[in-house]
C-alpha cells in the first residue's frame, strides 16, 4: 500500500494539460512509433485455508492466510515502417514482491516483420499476437494463440513464433469481403516449446467472409504438437446497439488428467467440442453489457471435479504428501487454468460517467459455473480524468460450496489498485 502515493504522484505530475488542437499530420503515418505503458499495482490477497486448491499449494511449505503484493510492470511498443516492409515489438518487463519475496522478468511479446507488397496481401515472420474468435471472455476457435485471463481478457498476451501469409478481396454483392490467413507455428524444444515440445510444422488457415453484413471465420489448425482442431465463428449486428457473436470448435483429440476415489491419476483422452453465443449491447446512456454462454467440452465433468478435490482433501487430512505432490502435478495443467470445467456464464456490465460525474466509470463482472452454482463476482472502479493515466479499483469476490470451482480456489478475497500511465 505504499505504492499509493506513488500513484497520487504520477496523477499530479501528469495532471496539466495541452490546450486542444487539430493537426492533420498527427493522423498520418510515421516511419517510426514508439509507446507503452508504466505500471504500480497493490494487491492484497485473503486466502482460504481450507480450500483444497490452498491445500494442494501450501502442504509442503509455511502457511500463509493474507498477504500483499507490490507489482510494478513496463511495458514498451515500437513500430518502423521502410518501403513495403514494416517491424513491430513489444516487450514487457515484470518485478513482483510479496510473501515469498522478490523476482522479476522479461518477456517478448511480439517481433515479427511484415511485408505488403499489395494493398491485397502481406506476409509475416517471428513472434506474433494472433486473435481468432469473436468473443469477449473465452475464444473457444483461440487454436494459436495463448489463453485469456477471464478477468482481465484485454490484458497482452504472449504471441508464438508464426510464418505465413493474408491475401483478401472485395465483391460486388452479397459477399463484400473474403480473405485467406495461412501460416504455420513452428515447435521444437527450442521454438514455441509452450505450444508443443515435439518437432512440428503445425500448420493453421483461416477464411474470414464479410456475408450481408455478418463476420463469418472458418478456421482449422492441422494434426502437429496439438492433435487437429476446426472450428467457425460470427460476429453481426443486428442495430446500431446490439452485436451478437459465437464461435464452435472441434478438438479431435484431447488429454486430461482425471482422479478416482483412490487417488490413482488416470489420463483420458477424446474428442471434445465448444462453443460460445454472446452479445454486447449499449444503451443510449452508455451502459455497456457484455454477456456469453461458453461451453467447454475439454473440461471436467462437476464429478470428476468433485472427486478430484475431495481425493485433496482427504490426502491432506491423512499428510499423505506423496499422494498430494503426484495430485499437484496432475492439477498443475488442469484445474488450476482458468475456467476448467464444462458451463460458464459471463456478465460484464460498465455504466460510462454515471450520474455526470466525468472520466468515471463503475462496471461489474460476475462468471458463475453452471455445473456447481460457483461464481467470482468483480466490482471496480475506473478513473481517467488525466491525460494518459489510468486509475483502477478492484475487489475479487470468489464463493461456493465445498467441492466446486471457485469454492476450492486457494484466494477467496483480492483488493487491487492499479495505476498505469501511457506514453
Amino acid at each position: 500500500w505504499l505504492l499509493a502515493p506513488c500513484l497520487l504522484a504520477i496523477a499530479a505530475a501528469a495532471f496539466a494539460q495541452d490546450d486542444y488542437s487539430f493537426d492533420v499530420s498527427q493522423f498520418e503515418k510515421k516511419p517510426f512509433e514508439f509507446g507503452g505503458y508504466a505500471e504500480l499495482r497493490a494487491e492484497h490477497f485473503q486466502l482460504d485455508p481450507d480450500a483444497a486448491l490452498y491445500q494442494l499449494n501450501f502442504f509442503d511449505r509455511e502457511p500463509v492466510t493474507e498477504y500483499n503484493a507490490s507489482i510494478g510492470a513496463l511495458q514498451l511498443e515500437g513500430l518502423y515502417r521502410q518501403g513495403i516492409s514494416s517491424f513491430r515489438f513489444v516487450g514487457y518487463g515484470v518485478y513482483a514482491d510479496d510473501y515469498r519475496g522478490s523476482d522479476s522478468a522479461t518477456r517478448v511479446y511480439e517481433a515479427y516483420l511484415t511485408l505488403a507488397p499489395s494493398d491485397r496481401a502481406t506476409f509475416d515472420l517471428g513472434k506474433k499476437t494472433l486473435s481468432w474468435g469473436k468473443g469477449y471472455a473465452f475464444n473457444p476457435v483461440g487454436f494459436v494463440q495463448r489463453m485469456k485471463d477471464p478477468n482481465d481478457p484485454e490484458l497482452a498476451r504472449e504471441g508464438f513464433v508464426v510464418a505465413g501469409g493474408n491475401v483478401i478481396r472485395s465483391f460486388e454483392g452479397p459477399l463484400k469481403t473474403a480473405a485467406f490467413t495461412a501460416l504455420v507455428v513452428p515447435t521444437s524444444d527450442r521454438v514455441n516449446e509452450d505450444f508443443g515440445a515435439s518437432n512440428d510444422v503445425n500448420p493453421a488457415a483461416k477464411l474470414t467472409l464479410l456475408y450481408r453484413d455478418t463476420d463469418i471465420d472458418l478456421l482449422v489448425l492441422g494434426e502437429g504438437a496439438r492433435s487437429a482442431r476446426y472450428g467457425f465463428d460470427f460476429s453481426r449486428n443486428l442495430g446500431s446497439n446490439i452485436e451478437i457473436h459465437g464461435e464452435w470448435a472441434h478438438l479431435t483429440e484431447i488429454t486430461r488428467p482425471v482422479v478416482n476415489a483412490t487417488g490413482a491419476v488416470t489420463p483420458v483422452t477424446q474428442s471434445a467440442n465448444s462453443y460460445l453465443l454472446g452479445a454486447r449491447y449499449l444503451t443510449e446512456t452508455d451502459l455497456t453489457t457484455i454477456v456469453e454462454y461458453y461451453y467447454n467440452g475439454a473440461g471436467y465433468s462437476e464429478d470428476e471435479a468433485r472427486t478430484f478435490f475431495q481425493t485433496i482433501h482427504d490426502a491432506y487430512a491423512a499428510g499423505d504428501t506423496t499422494l498430494l505432490e503426484r495430485l499437484r502435478a496432475a492439477a498443475q495443467p488442469a484445474l488450476l487454468r482458468p475456467n476448467p470445467m464444462r458451463r460458464y456464464l459471463y456478465l460484464r456490465v460498465s455504466q460510462k460517467e454515471p450520474f455526470d460525474i466525468l472520466y468515471f466509470t463503475p462496471a461489474l463482472t460476475v462468471i458463475a459455473n453452471l455445473d456447481d452454482g460457483s461464481r467470482s463476482i468483480a466490482p471496480e472502479l475506473l478513473y481517467t480524468g488525466v491525460t494518459n493515466l489510468e486509475l483502477r479499483l478492484r475487489m475479487l469476490f470468489l464463493s461456493g460450496d465445498r467441492l466446486t470451482d471457485f469454492g476450492e480456489k486457494p484466494n477467496g478475497q483480492r483488493l487491487e489498485l492499479r495505476g498505469r500511465y501511457y506514453f
